[in-house]
């Protein structure tokens, strides 16, 4: 079977329509095997139409893995692959064997589901608890080996007990275990092991099978995310290739001088840069690319750029550029220097000049609707081929401002007919009189990012170009344009964009909800930029490790539930913050039993897991005749499934003693509860179910310390708000409520002070609720 022409093009876009990325796709439509098997696959499991990326990489797995004697079932394994029943490698492995045994005998289905885990969920915590179980059995050797410890050996512990679990999730948990029990990795840890010259003795050979039960090893990617990035020494292989209309292949790669003479420049060290523009506020999805770029340069002991992307002058600001360097140093980032692409703007005006001159750039005159128009039908432009002499001058002339605005940009020259829209001769220059907020009025002409960026990578050396996918289609434009003005060339790699739900991350509906005041600010705690995420209490470290734990591929461009960020939150904050009570909405407990004006000092616990010994997890709050518990926790009525307070019926303060609830005072309504009598139990001898917060008077007649609290909801009802046509109606009203007349002690650790407190006023934001959904899902 060879596959040509049209029929190629129609198997490329079914196997781009299941996620496979181009490159990948292309690959295997040179494989006619494969290409077979994937396609009989693919239509087996009736996804013609297409379906998620991981679905698509099961189906690619299921297309060159499955057992060829048991091909009879094979459509009973994709029905479970397309429910998501089967989800893990480690399900699908266990499938080709269960089925490679069962070849082409009867199908047993309880059997089969039995054997794959299908239905089994391993919760959070019953992960967490094994970690923690197997990490105190090799206690001593992690310590004595610290960072050279066999982490394969842990995670094969792992899988004997939880086989079905998620690898991700185990790979975090263990990544934090490790952390928590050695601290920072140490330079000592880096050092090779000297090896040791004593001969061993070898052992007789014995003459019997050996089973090997050695167990699967993570790969060094999980164990490394860094590790699938080649060395600066080896960037002279071709790793793209550019397809013309014309026939013709560009492979990119650099010559061995070019390499060479880049490698004397950066003494071989790696160079990666984060290129924001500055036109509005950095959101958690550059927290991913600022892991990635600068955590490449860390974990190579090399170097990044904090580069502003700055060729739009009508859109950036001198205070987005401040905030900018301002949370990249909060985010626990050191930029090796901070650069701007206007810092070269000449040279990328001279680079343009020989474009031109080497005919590979035109002056051209059509409006952007035009350009729209001939693009669409691929219709070269009518000024394309002027003669180059002629583009020269008026090029000239638009940098001296000669020429209008709109009335001319200058193109550069690739492929109309391309498959690519990228090769569309895309803008390189354009004219706007508009000041520069770092250039100041020097030039009129500002280069576009498609022109400037490739080269700026090169002429800072960047090793490692970084960008997320959607930037994919334009790695051809990046290469062509390094290659004509024979420019060395950085490696490209492209990862998967950061999405989380309930939230919108487009900059332009960022800057369109905050400019039409829908939100309080770049800085509202509902919004998912990092300033609003500091301002709401969420620590850097919580946030890095949410990115590490999702990861740098490319093989995953899903949704990331709310949830998942709330948990490493919530970790972070179970190390760093210590809880105390706070009631909401209070309603006052007179204790009838308890002498007015007697005040306890009693022990409260920082963390819920603090050891009795450890005087420093606890801290004193005081305990008087006038306590306030949650309005919440009280009702005129019991029932059975109710454990709060009662009349008649007994609760637990926490850290306290337990009351019971002996009159209630209402008001002329006789509805409305004002106040609640009780008495407390002294020795703690009843022991009630339910357990309330409380605050209570510090001393007689002064109320506890009242503040305002403000909690913070989903920003949106959709997960995929960004989706829908009106997505401004999916706004959730009730993404924030203020409350005025809350009580605390005054320390608070789940709410963090506000900037909008005042001396007479305290304000305090809910960073994030003691529930955990996540966890509880183990997703």
């Amino acid at each position: 079977m060879v596959v040509k022409g049209e029929e190629s093009d129609k198997i490329l876009e079914l196997f781009l329509k299941i996620g496979l990325d181009e490159r990948t796709a292309r690959n295997t439509i040179a494989n006619n095997k494969v290409t077979a098997n994937l396609t009989a696959v693919i239509h087996e499991a009736a996804l013609a139409n297409g379906c998620d990326r991981a679905i698509g990489n099961f189906l690619y797995t299921v297309a060159t893995k499955y057992p060829a004697n048991a091909l009879v079932h094979r459509p009973k394994l994709l029905e479970y692959v397309v429910s998501s029943k089967i989800k893990t490698p480690a399900q699908l492995e266990a499938a080709f064997s269960f089925l490679s045994n069962v070849a082409s005998e009867e199908f047993k289905r309880n059997e089969f589901e039995e054997a794959c885990g299908v239905g089994v969920e391993v919760s959070l915590e019953e992960l967490t608890q094994t970690v923690n179980e197997i990490f105190e059995e090799n206690k001593a050797v992690i310590l004595e080996r610290r960072y050279r410890t066999n982490v394969g050996e842990l995670f094969g512990s792992i899988r004997k007990k939880h086989p079905w679990a998620d690898p991700k999730m185990a790979k975090q948990l263990v990544d934090a275990k490790m952390y928590e029990l050695l601290g920072e990795r140490t330079a000592a840890d880096d050092e090779k092991p000297s090896k040791k010259k004593e001969k061993k003795e070898k052992p007789a050979k014995v003459e019997k099978a050996v089973v090997d039960e050695t167990p699967a090893q993570p790969s060094e990617e999980e164990l490394n995310p860094f590790s699938i990035f080649p060395a600066p020494e080896d960037n002279i292989k071709v790793h793209t290739e550019v397809f013309f209309s014309n026939g013709s292949v560009l492979r990119c790669c650099n010559t061995r001088e070019r390499l060479d003479n880049h490698l004397k420049v950066t003494g071989g060290r790696v160079f990666t840069r984060f290129p924001p523009e500055p036109n509005g506020y950095l959101h958690i999805g550059h927290a991913k690319a600022m892991f990635v770029d600068f955590g490449l340069a860390k974990e190579r002991g090399g170097c990044c750029y904090l580069r502003y992307d700055d060729t739009n002058p009508e859109a950036e600001k001198k205070e987005y550029i401040n905030h900018i360097e301002e949370i990249v140093q909060w985010m626990g980032w050191e930029p090796f220097k901070i650069t701007y692409t206007s810092d070269y703007f000449p040279e990328l005006y001279e680079l343009a000049v020989e474009l031109i001159r080497r005919g590979h750039a035109y002056v051209d005159h059509q409006t952007p609707e035009e350009i729209k128009e001939y693009r669409e039908k691929k219709m070269n432009s009518p000024w394309r081929d002027r003669p180059i002499a002629e583009s020269l001058k008026l090029f000239d002339d638009m940098k001296r401002g000669l020429i209008e605005e709109g009335k001319a940009t200058l193109r550069m020259k690739q492929d109309m007919q391309s498959d690519n829209f990228n090769m569309y001769d895309l803008i390189a220059y354009r004219i706007k009189f508009t000041p520069h907020p770092h250039a100041g009025d020097k030039w009129c002409i500002y280069p576009s990012y498609d022109y400037a960026h490739c080269i700026v990578d090169s002429l800072e050396n960047i090793t490692h170009s970084l960008c997320t996918l959607e930037f994919e289609t334009r790695r051809a434009s990046y290469y062509w344009l390094l290659h004509v003005l024979d420019l060395y060339q950085p490696y490209v790699w492209e990862y998967s964009r950061l999405n989380v739900t309930n939230t919108v991350m487009s900059k332009r509906k960022l800057n369109y909800i905050v400019t039409n005041k829908y939100v309080d600010g770049w800085d509202d705690p509902r919004l998912m930029t990092l300033a609003g995420l500091r301002r709401r209490g969420v620590t850097s470290t919580a946030i890095n490790s949410f990115v590490r734990g999702i990861g740098i591929t490319r093989s995953d461009c899903s949704m990331i539930r709310l949830d998942r960020l709330e948990y490493h939150i919530r970790e972070e904050l179970n190390k760093t913050a210590p809880r105390v009570l706070v009631v909401l909405h209070p309603l006052k407990v007179v204790i009838t039993n308890l002498e007015s004006g007697s005040v306890l000092d009693l022990d409260a616990k920082k963390w819920p897991d603090a050891r009795t010994d450890d005087t420093s997890a606890f801290y004193k709050v005081p305990f008087s005749n006038v306590v306030y518990i949650e309005r919440s926790d009280f009702r005129m009525k019991d029932s059975k499934d109710y454990y709060g307070l009662a009349p008649g019926k007994s609760a637990l303060l926490r850290y306290a003693f337990p009351i019971k609830c002996t009159d209630v005072i209402l008001a002329d309504d006789k509805e409305t509860v004002l106040e609640i009598r009780a008495e407390y139990d002294a020795s703690k001898k009843s022991k009630p179910k339910g357990v309330l917060h409380w605050v209570a008077e510090p001393s007689p007649g002064s109320y506890p310390l009242k503040i305002e609290v403000r909690l913070f909801d989903k920003l949106f009802n959709s997960e995929n708000p960004a989706e829908l046509d009106n997505w401004l109606t999916d706004l959730n009203p009730n993404s924030k409520v203020v409350v005025t007349t809350a009580y605390a002690v005054p320390s608070l650790g789940y709410f963090t002070v506000d900037k909008d407190s005042t001396a007479e006023k305290l304000v305090f934001n809910r960073t994030v609720t003691l529930k955990d959904t996540y966890s509880k899902g183990g997703k």
